[in-house]
């Protein structure tokens, strides 16, 4: 296919606005305003999957009618986040301008959901700077005041993306892989521009974050272009498909001629900001910054909560849970020091780590697998309807380690063919005590991240692609809950306090994040606190501060939905005395899909009443 053949696939044949039919099946209108209301939902998605069409390779729809979109990547540029504000705008005015009262309470929740998104969305696009992510489906939780960070921008998700998601069983399957190559030297082009509009407003990454991404880009950048990460995965993949070597010479030169330059005019400007980089964390040296910061925490905990309120709750519930695993430590023996201190000590023990080196990291791996295939047997005690629980477990691509989480997945896709993806940041083995595994597979895989995506999958197309932190961390810190209530550390101590242990630094991150950003917090303040209060590695705590300095806000998710789904578990148990059924509220959660917890009341209420009669 020719190079304007692949153009066409960057910007044609799944031009924004085209009306392109649903993922999943809309239920049939049984309210006046029903359809109506259906019809406006399912144009708000055909243009969303379109402005980010990596969506639809991850749910497994950029197929038939929606085949352009695999060819396409998301523009980047600071035109088309305008066009986007623009466009949320006026949807967000419809949205609001619909009469609930001549809606089922179905097509209620998702106008209501709709609404909920778009109107932080606008709220952020209003703060001239930074990645308002909101809308963006895969990366919804991803709000940043920075375009590019160790967390996200086209060097971290393009590679990584086409290596997993991107799927060559043919000819047209290798060109739109070409014609993503060549768009992704166009994003990385669109964030140097932004970038330097950016340090315009005097918005500039800390100077640690920016040599770690300049270090990360400029290793990258230092390899030849047949090694490149976006050359391999097409070589691999045209491999497997029986395709010949024309498509990977193709893609080296695109590298050569297109992102490779494109790459270097990057590393120029992330240069030049590093030298005017400083070492405060916070963003409330920015411009607006208190006003910004509270924005942030909006979009990542869907509350109003107050950073002093935040902080104060994070103080209150961490101490709660220290006091709880200072009793498990005294039964095991471990009686002097804080629990901070003892839980160090644990961590270091020979007898509970995995050696770093391959094998070690083989069999870190292998355990992770047992504890998927014991919890598979446990999770018909929390649901009434199941899923598959589609899923691998993969290390962190190391060309990235260095920046990334310790652990993250999404589901898979729709149809099922491509599986959900559970991320493990294996840089260090010593991060990995046996004791804190367990209940990173329920956060990641079942019954967390992985399994909630999967009901999410079955939902009409809007709602597949609206998520909101809150709920989504939330739900998979109620997944380890689950794991414990279900009984998987009966016979492992350990286990149970690796897993309060998690819980507890859920409940710190809501301290060191707030410290940090409406406290005044220095990084190092940030990270004595933190370690002295979970008892975790430093250098895996070094990893995460840095992440709350990249992506404020987000990581109060977590526990502010997980208080959430408890608090509306004690309402339904209280309403519905012996009624009570664990499997029926854990369904009413999951089957309703991904929401704001300012949504969590109505489909409680409506759960109550069900079981009522």
């Amino acid at each position: 296919m020719s190079l304007f053949n692949r153009r066409e696939l960057l910007s044609g044949a799944a031009a924004i606005g085209v009306a392109l039919p649903l993922a999943a099946q809309t239920p049939a209108p049984v309210a006046p305003g029903d359809a109506a209301a259906t019809s406006l939902l399912a144009g708000i998605a055909d243009r969303l999957i379109a402005e980010y069409p990596e969506n639809a390779s991850y749910l497994g729809i950029d197929k038939e009618a929606r085949a352009g979109l695999r060819g396409r990547l998301t523009d980047r540029s600071m035109v088309a986040e305008r066009r986007r504000m623009d466009w949320g705008a006026g949807r967000l005015a419809e949205l609001r301008a619909i009469d609930r009262t001549r809606l089922s309470p179905e097509v209620a929740l998702e106008v209501d959901v709709a609404a909920a998104a778009f109107g932080l969305a606008v709220d952020g696009w209003k703060f001239p700077f930074g990645d308002m992510a909101v809308l963006s489906g895969q990366n919804s939780f991803r709000n940043s005041p920075y375009v590019v960070s160790q967390l996200g921008g086209a060097f971290v998700d393009t590679p990584d993306f086409l290596d997993t998601k991107h799927v060559i069983a043919n000819s047209l399957d290798a060109e739109a892989y070409l014609a993503r190559v060549e768009g992704y030297a166009g994003q990385l082009a669109a964030e140097a521009d932004r970038i330097g509009s950016d340090a315009a407003h005097d918005v500039i990454p800390p100077d640690f974050i920016l040599d770690m991404v300049i270090g990360q880009i400029g290793a990258a950048r230092a390899v030849p272009a047949s090694k490149w990460g976006v050359v391999e995965t097409l070589r691999r993949k045209c491999a497997a498909a029986g395709l010949q070597d024309s498509y990977v010479a193709k893609a080296q030169a695109l590298v050569v001629e297109k992102v490779a330059p494109a790459m270097d005019r990057q590393l120029a400007v992330l240069r030049a900001a590093r030298a005017e980089a400083k070492p405060d964390p916070s963003v409330g040296r920015f411009r607006d910054g208190a006003e910004y910061y509270a924005w942030l925490l909006r979009a990542g905990t869907t509350t109003t909560a107050t950073p002093e309120e935040v902080h104060a709750l994070g103080m209150a519930q961490s101490a709660a849970i220290q006091g709880e695993m200072d009793g498990l430590l005294k039964a095991q023996g471990l009686s002097k020091g804080s629990v901070g201190e003892r839980m160090t000590a644990l961590s270091k023990r020979r007898d509970l780590l995995f050696a770093d080196d391959d094998a070690g990291r083989a069999k870190l791996l292998a355990y992770l697998n047992g504890r998927i295939a014991d919890i598979r047997g446990r999770v018909p005690r929390a649901f009434a309807t199941l899923v598959k629980g589609n899923l691998i477990i993969r290390r962190v691509p190391p060309g990235i380690q260095d920046g990334a989480p310790d652990g993250y997945a999404a589901a898979g896709s729709i149809d099922g063919t491509q599986p959900g993806i559970y991320y493990i940041n294996l840089k260090d083995t010593a991060n990995w005590p046996r004791y804190s595994l367990p209940t990173l597979c329920y956060h990641e895989g079942i019954p967390g991240h992985v399994w909630q995506g999967e009901y999410s999958n079955r939902l009409p197309l809007i709602r597949t692609l609206l998520a909101f932190n809150a709920y989504s961390e939330g739900w998979a810190l109620y997944a380890e809950q689950l794991g414990d209530e279900l009984g998987a550390y009966a016979a492992d101590p350990l286990g149970r306090l690796g897993y309060l242990q998690s819980i507890g630094f859920r409940a710190c991150r809501l301290v060191v994040d707030t410290g940090l950003h409406a406290k005044g917090w220095s990084f190092a303040q940030a990270l004595d606190w933190f370690a002295a209060n979970t008892g975790m590695p430093r250098a895996q705590l070094t990893g995460e501060v840095t992440r709350y300095c990249a992506m404020p806000g987000q990581a109060c998710g977590y526990k502010m939905g997980h208080n959430a789904i408890n608090r509306q578990r004690d309402r339904a148990k209280a309403a519905l005395g012996t009624k009570f059924d664990l499997r029926r509220f854990d369904d009413a959660m999951v089957l309703s899909g991904n929401v704001p917890l300012t949504l969590l009341d109505p489909i409680v209420d409506r759960h109550i009443a069900a079981l009522r009669g």
